[in-house]
C-alpha cells in the first residue's frame, strides 16, 4: 500500500477512528490493533511475504528470551548467532542471491570455464532490508544487555512491523521504539495536528518534487547519448532532487503517521543538502541507517581508533557495506566506494566533525565560505547519485564522461517541463532553507503565524499536490 495513493488515504482514517474511539481504553488492544493493521498494509503489495515477516518476528522474539534465560556466553553468542544467520540469510537469498549467481559465473568465464547462469526467479520483498535491521538491533543490543527482552509477543511484533515505518524506515532501533508499545498512548489534538502537517510536507516532497523531477531524469538517462554535458548534469541535478523527495517525504508521512497513533520515530533527514562537506552530509542523510551501522559495525570494528591503515579500512568497509545494502549492483558498491573517497581525507585530516551545527546559524543568508563549501558538497554528492541511478557501470561512466565533455558548458536541450519543475526546485529549496532549524520544514507554521495566513499555506501545498499529481510513482526505497 503506497502512501500517496487512494487506498491508503481510505485505509488511515478507518485505523485510526478503531485506534482511539475503539481500542483507546485498552493498551493491549491497540497494539494488537496495530499489528492487524500492519499486517494488512503490508499484506497489500503480496500476502505471501507475511509470513517472513512473522518468521524473522518468532526467531528474534525466541532469542530474546532465550538471551534472558541463559547465562553461559558461548550459548548466548550461540543464540545471536542465529539471529544474525537466519534474518542476514533471508535478505542475502532474496535479494543477493541472483547477484552472487551471475557474478560466479562471470569468474568462472574469466578463467575459461562456462557454467550455467540462470538465475532464479526470485520476488524481493517490499521493506526486507529496513525491518531486519529493526529487528537485529533487538537481538544485538538484548545480547549486549542494553536493553530487557520483552515477554509480550504482540507488542513486540507491532514494533518489527508498525506500518508507517514498515517498508522503508526510518529504521527504529528496539530500544527508542519498542518501550513505546508498553506506555498508555492518550491523544494529543496539536501532536496529531503536527503529525498531519508533517505528512502535507512529505506528500509535497514525493508528489510534487520527487515525481515530476522523477520524469525528466528517466528521460535523460533513457536516451543519455543524446544529450549534451550540460543536460546531463541537469539530468543528475534532478536525480538529487528526486531521491531527496522521494526518500525524506516518505519518512516525513512515516513520522507524521506515526505520531497521529502517539508514537514518536527518530529524525531520518535533517535537511542534507545544505552541508558543508560529505561528513556532515552523511549525518544529516538517511540518519538511521548512517547510525545503525556505526553503532553495529563501525564502532566494532574500532571505529576511528587505532592505525591510520585500521581507520581507513573501516570507513571503506562501512561505505561499500552500505552501497552493497542499497541493491544487488556492482553501481551501488561504486557508489559506496566513492563516498569513502570523499569523506577519507577529512577523516585523516581529523576535519570530519568541524561541522556540527546548523549552517548559517542565526543568520538569514550563509556567507560567501559557507556557500561555497555547500556547492561543493552538493556537485560531488550529484555526481555520485550517477552511479545510484545508472543501469550498470557502463552506463554511469559513460554519462560521467559525456558530463566532462565541452557541451557541458553549452546550453542545456528543451526538455518537457524543465523550467517548471527548476522553479518548484527553487520554491522547494527556499522554503527548506527557511525551516532548517526545525524538525521539517513547514513545522514552524503551526506557531509562528496568523492562522488565515497558516491556513492559507496549507491550501496553497494541497493545490500544488492536486495541481502537479500526474501519474502514481513507486518510492525508489521500496526496492530496497
Amino acid at each position: 500500500m503506497l502512501f500517496n495513493s487512494i487506498d491508503f488515504a481510505v485505509f488511515l482514517p478507518i485505523v485510526f477512528l478503531l485506534y482511539w474511539f475503539v481500542a483507546n481504553r485498552n493498551l493491549k488492544l491497540q497494539n494488537l490493533l496495530i499489528v492487524v493493521a500492519s499486517y494488512v498494509f503490508y499484506g497489500w503489495w503480496d500476502w505471501r511475504f507475511l509470513s517472513l515477516i512473522l518468521f524473522s518476528t518468532i526467531v528474534d522474539y525466541s532469542v530474546g528470551l532465550g538471551l534472558k534465560k541463559q547465562k553461559k556466553p558461548f550459548k548466548r553468542k550461540l543464540l545471536l548467532w542465529c539471529s544474525l544467520v537466519v534474518n542476514l540469510g533471508l535478505l542475502v537469498f532474496f535479494k543477493y542471491c541472483n547477484f552472487f549467481i551471475e557474478n560466479f559465473a562471470v569468474v568462472f568465464k574469466f578463467f575459461g570455464h562456462s557454467i550455467n547462469s540462470q538465475g532464479l526467479n526470485i520476488i524481493l520483498p517490499v521493506g526486507i532490508s529496513f525491518y531486519t535491521f529493526q529487528t537485529l538491533s533487538y537481538s544485538i543490543d538484548v545480547y549486549k544487555k542494553k536493553l530487557e527482552p520483552t515477554e509480550d509477543f504482540v507488542a513486540f511484533m507491532a514494533f518489527v512491523s508498525f506500518f508507517p515505518q514498515l517498508v522503508a524506515g526510518p529504521i527504529e532501533r528496539a530500544a527508542h521504539l519498542l518501550p513505546q508499545f508498553f506506555k498508555k498512548r492518550r491523544f494529543e489534538y496539536d501532536k496529531a495536528v503536527d503529525g498531519l502537517r508533517q505528512i502535507l510536507w512529505g506528500l509535497f516532497k514525493k508528489i510534487v518534487i520527487a515525481d515530476n523531477a522523477a520524469q525528466i531524469v528517466n528521460t535523460v538517462f533513457k536516451h543519455s547519448a543524446d544529450y549534451s554535458g550540460s543536460t546531463l548534469f541537469l539530468g543528475a541535478f534532478f536525480f538529487a532532487f528526486q531521491i531527496y523527495g522521494d526518500f525524506s517525504g516518505y519518512s516525513d508521512i512515516a513520522i507524521g503517521t506515526a505520531r497521529l497513533f502517539g508514537f514518536d520515530l527518530m529524525k531520518n533527514f535533517n535537511y542534507p543538502y545544505f552541508s558543508r562537506d560529505i561528513a556532515e552530509f552523511w549525518r544529516r542523510w538517511h540518519i538511521s541507517l548512517s547510525t545503525w551501522f556505526r553503532d553495529y559495525l563501525y564502532i566494532p570494528l574500532g571505529g576511528s581508533r587505532g592505525s591510520n591503515w585500521k581507520k581507513i579500512r573501516n570507513i571503506f568497509i562501512i561505505f561499500i557495506i552500505s552501497g552493497f545494502w542499497h541493491g544487488a549492483n556492482w553501481t551501488f558498491i561504486v557508489w559506496g566506494t566513492l563516498n569513502a573517497l570523499y569523506f577519507l581525507p577529512l577523516m585523516l585530516l581529523k576535519k570530519n566533525r568541524i561541522h556540527t551545527n546548523t549552517v548559517a546559524e542565526k543568520r538569514l543568508l550563509p556567507n560567501l565560505k559557507e556557500l561555497f563549501q555547500m556547492s561543493i558538497t552538493f556537485i560531488l554528492t550529484v555526481l555520485a547519485w550517477v552511479f545510484f541511478r545508472a543501469k550498470n557501470i557502463d552506463q554511469a561512466l559513460h554519462y560521467l564522461s559525456g558530463i566532462f565533455s565541452k557541451s557541458l558548458f553549452s546550453l542545456p536541450e528543451h526538455i518537457h517541463n524543465l523550467r517548471s519543475v527548476l522553479l518548484l526546485i527553487l520554491l522547494f529549496t527556499i522554503i527548506e532553507w527557511i525551516g532548517r532549524h526545525e524538525a521539517y520544514a513547514i513545522a514552524k507554521l503551526g506557531y509562528s503565524m496568523k492562522k488565515p495566513i497558516r491556513y492559507a499555506i496549507y491550501y496553497a501545498i494541497i493545490i500544488a499536490i492536486l495541481w502537479f499529481s500526474g501519474e502514481q510513482q513507486q518510492f525508489i526505497y521500496f526496492q530496497f
